[in-house]
């Protein structure tokens, strides 16, 4: 339930009344500012309330907009002011000191607007929506209130919501080929009130059809996939332009659309890898190489993002070269698109899958990403080269949680901090690019069921461990996290090549794909101001470098037939463990009224 106080005389005519009812609240009238002060002690603290001028005049969407938003505790426009129950106790500060000082002593004559002046004047954080070409105002005459109401009139209301309603910054496929009409999709869905959760859902469901009609290994039924994949996108760009449209923003929406995206795009590998299967190719290596591509450059993406998030003196000529290019209107879309995004990126498996095979499909996604990931990777290496920028101590943290560090390295790092203090500060990424290489091309070039790669192995936990042992705050540190994903990946991977037998990648590309979802997970969590994921569960799953270690082992000490079994019985223990702790504290957070995010993510 949400209350809204009309403050001041009413105005005969006026929709204000009508307005607020249909965004939801329950009206209260006070004639003075006293009397808002009674009526906004009575609200109940667990409720959001707004001081809304009854001389307002503006668009529906303007009050939506300042007045619904579930991100903000507290939002204002002209006019208009909203506390959330955390914003309460600020707002109700800044009445009483409105009441106490008589209300008098200012030139803004608008209660509201006095409220947001108090609120500012506290340094408190008052979100105030970009509202364009809507009006939003408190006319002081006549003559002022029939010219806004004419520039409301002026305005499309409904046309300016539907295109807020698509993301600001989207790649060439995705702006011109899917918002164009899922922006339409996403208002039918509103209006018959749908939510964003049950859209990004049926997205999935959707996907997970696509990959079942991929493994049928029929021209039909790969014809069937790529057509559902267009129509699990399609899906996956309403429910984002659902909760823009309808202001239906929540922590566990951000969370569900971020992963469900990672996990109908492997699972569709799945789906190929097991239709190529049922035609006589063997594809799996190539699906699990994707997979390890695709998760590995997302962390590139992450790790950089984190690294520089509130970075201080943060210039480059790089970036003034990126910032001059994109004044150039052609630039934009060709830079977008070369880094292959989620909307090229399914477009491209969508119409391969239907037209070629699943391996020319795989050949073409594993060129495409790697010319993607060493194009982005290359920028962000030469911006941080040129870069004159202090990390911080929130930046070495999230850096140090997405390295995903287990008791081996983290052991290492503490016996290690001391020599580490006189190493150059670039030595990190090069120490776990080392160490993790050493592990890799170990494992790729003995036999299967040697021990040099458990040697390699416990080399990679001592270097990890020393690239960790003091806090990531070097220009390029940002690339550990990545290197140790790569690392880690890519020993599973050439260990189940290695074992040679029918079944050890599959069980190979589960298992990967369990540790992967414990990273997205981990930065799902930094991204919405949640924490890293508990240190038990870290320890409890060995972290990289144990993982690593363990798949070692179990290569050296076992035949190919039972290293295959446990491959699996990994796989399956990883996943449960990371799963059940991960769905208790994403429903958790959604239920104890955790702040309601909206995370843009990869460019769709």
């Amino acid at each position: 339930m949400s209350t809204a106080i009309l403050t001041g005389q009413p105005v005969p005519g006026s929709s204000i009344e009508a307005d607020l009812r249909s965004l939801g609240f329950d009206l209260r009238t006070a004639a003075d500012a006293a009397e808002a002060e009674t009526l906004l002690a009575e609200v109940p603290g667990d409720e959001r309330v707004a001081l809304v001028d009854a001389r307002f005049v503006g668009h529906v969407h303007a009050l939506r907009l300042g007045l619904t938003d579930p991100r903000f505790p507290l939002a204002g426009i002209p006019g208009a002011v909203t506390a959330q129950p955390a914003g309460r106790q600020a707002l109700t500060r800044a009445m009483a000191r409105e009441n106490s000082a008589g209300g008098g002593t200012t030139l803004v004559d608008s209660l509201a607007d006095r409220i947001l002046t108090a609120l500012d004047a506290d340094g408190t954080g008052v979100h105030r929506p970009e509202l364009g070409s809507l009006v939003a105002a408190v006319p002081a005459d006549p003559q002022a209130r029939n010219e806004a109401r004419q520039s409301v009139a002026d305005v499309d209301d409904e046309a300016v919501r539907l295109k807020s309603a698509v993301k600001a910054r989207d790649g060439f496929f995705t702006t011109y080929c899917i918002s164009p009409y899922s922006r339409y999709i996403a208002r039918w869905c509103a209006r018959r009130g749908l939510t964003p959760n049950q859209v990004t859902t049926a997205s999935l469901i959707t996907a997970l059809i696509a990959a079942a009609c991929a493994a049928t290994g029929t021209r039909g039924g790969f014809v069937a996939a790529g057509v559902l994949l267009i129509a699990s996108f399609v899906l996956d760009c309403t429910d984002g332009q659902l909760a823009r449209y309808s202001l239906q923003y929540s922590t566990l929406g951000a969370w569900l659309d971020a992963t469900f995206d990672r996990a109908k795009e492997y699972a569709y590998y799945a789906g190929l890898a097991l239709g190529a299967a049922r035609g006589g190719d063997d594809v799996w290596a190539l699906a699990l190489g994707a997979m390890v591509l695709q998760t590995c450059r997302h962390v590139v993406d992450f790790s950089f993002n984190e690294a520089n998030h509130d970075a201080t003196a943060n210039t480059s000529p790089t970036a003034a070269l990126s910032d001059k290019l994109d004044s150039v209107g052609w630039t934009v879309w060709v830079r977008r698109m070369i880094v292959l995004p989620i909307g090229e990126r399914w477009a491209m498996i969508a119409v391969l899958t239907a037209v070629t095979t699943p391996r020319i499909t795989f050949y073409a996604l594993l060129i495409g990403c790697a010319f993607a990931a060493a194009y982005t990777t290359a920028g962000r290496v030469l911006r941080s080269l040129t870069r004159k920028a202090r990390r911080t101590d929130r930046a070495a943290g999230a850096l140090a949680d997405l390295a995903d560090s287990g008791p081996l390295a983290r052991g290492f790092a503490e016996a290690l901090k001391k020599p580490a203090r006189g190493l150059p500060g670039f030595t990190a990424p090069v120490i776990a690019l080392l160490g993790g290489l050493a592990v890799v091309l170990t494992a790729a070039l003995t036999d299967f069921g040697g021990p040099w790669p458990v040697v390699a192995a416990l080399g990679y936990a001592l270097t990890s461990g020393l690239a960790v042992a003091r806090p990531l705050k070097g220009a390029l540190d940002w690339l550990v996290p990545p290197i140790f994903r790569a690392a880690e990946y890519g020993t599973v991977l050439v260990l189940a090549a290695k074992a040679d037998l029918n079944g050890a990648l599959p069980a190979a590309f589960g298992l990967v794909a369990a540790v992967a979802y414990h990273h997205y997970d981990t930065v799902y969590r930094i991204r919405g101001d949640a924490g890293a994921p508990p240190a038990w569960l870290v320890r409890s799953i060995g972290g990289h470098e144990g993982r690593t270690l363990l798949v070692t082992v179990l290569a050296a000490l076992l035949t190919a037939s039972q290293f295959k079994v446990a491959l699996t019985a990994l796989a399956v223990a990883v996943a449960l463990v990371v799963l059940v702790e991960s769905i208790r504290f994403w429903v958790g957070a959604h239920q104890g009224g955790a702040p309601a995010v909206h995370d843009e993510g990869e460019t769709a």
